[in-house]
């Protein structure tokens, strides 16, 4: 029996392929693999945080605020903690004195830091030192300096600091936080000691960054320094000063330390009641934790329609 050969094909001609040569792309989808595991791990705790102590948070006191729960039972009552909640008249009143407190806020702690900023961004010398002295206020905690104004600043007597320093000027004293008419103001000067350092930060960083060209034209076209802050300084912050603008608003309007500790709460005449201490009230004063949702859906929806605002106002700008 013959046996036939099977003629062996030719190899086209090349390098012989190694063991190793998949190694190296196996290692970089490997390291690809890893690295993508790492971010989304980041990401992945980063999302997780947002879920259990903002999202969940904020749905659960949607739910609630249509809720009722007496002795452990829940049931659904509609509108009808919306319509208990506007119906208090303690509500008015605190919205009253919440948009009172947002309005000083803005007038003076919106800006006086601004004015700061621009005054320290003249100096030549210990920068440093005084961005330190400003900052300093934010760095303390905020119910000790709130109890140190409360307690050595607005003392009602001759021994409180403000008190002893308008007895200097021969002015009449105040009862301050005893006075509904002082309440408001002082909690502003208060906010606006305790916060200020972070504005004139961010102030002082935007100043910075204008040409000074623009300052050496306006002095030759003889330009004085308030013809140069409305002029160059304004326009060339606008952005920073309408995203502060924003912040100061949001801010301001969940006041809620300084009633807490400068007043007790409530004030003399409910001067300092605002609408985040009535929420606080509503949950833990008077449990009643529906309508402590209620309202601060209502808030949420208020906050929401300004942060709406600034959003349609600075996409026009752009």
């Amino acid at each position: 029996m013959a046996i036939t050969t099977v003629p062996e094909t030719p190899r086209k001609p090349g390098r012989p392929p190694s063991p190793y040569s998949a190694r190296p792309q196996r290692t970089s989808l490997g390291r690809k693999v890893r690295d993508n595991l790492s971010g989304h791990a980041f990401l992945i705790g980063a999302v997780l945080c947002f879920v259990v102590f903002s999202w969940y948070p904020m749905v659960r006191g949607i739910i609630m605020s249509f809720q009722r729960t007496r002795r452990g039972e829940t049931t659904w009552v509609g509108w009808d903690n919306y319509s208990r909640i506007i119906a208090d008249p303690s509500f008015w009143t605190a919205w009253q004195n919440t948009f009172y407190f947002t309005v000083l806020a803005l007038a003076l702690g919106y800006v006086v830091p601004f004015f700061v900023a621009i005054l320290l961004n003249e100096f030549r010398h210990a920068k440093g030192y005084l961005r330190i002295l400003v900052y300093l206020p934010v760095m303390l905690p905020p119910a000790s300096a709130l109890f140190l104004f409360k307690f050595y600043a607005y003392d009602p007597s001759e021994a409180g600091l403000f008190n002893a320093i308008l007895k200097a000027l021969h002015l009449p004293t105040s009862q301050w936080m005893q006075s509904p008419e002082m309440t408001m103001p002082a909690m502003v000067l208060a906010s606006t000691w305790m916060n200020m350092g972070g504005a004139v930060l961010i102030y002082l960083a935007s100043l910075q960054n204008i040409p000074g060209e623009l300052y050496e034209a306006a002095e030759l076209d003889g330009a004085g320094i308030w013809r140069r802050i409305v002029h160059v300084t304004i326009p060339q912050t606008r952005l920073i000063l309408a995203l502060l603008a924003m912040l100061q608003i949001v801010a301001t309007m969940q006041l809620f330390i300084e009633p807490l500790i400068l007043a007790n709460g409530a004030g003399a005449e409910d001067s300092a009641t605002s609408v985040a201490y009535l929420i606080y009230q509503h949950g833990f004063f008077q449990n009643d934790l529906n309508g402590a949702a209620a309202l601060g859906v209502i808030m949420l929806v208020v906050l929401a329609g300004f942060s709406a605002v600034y959003v349609r106002l600075t996409a026009k700008q752009d």
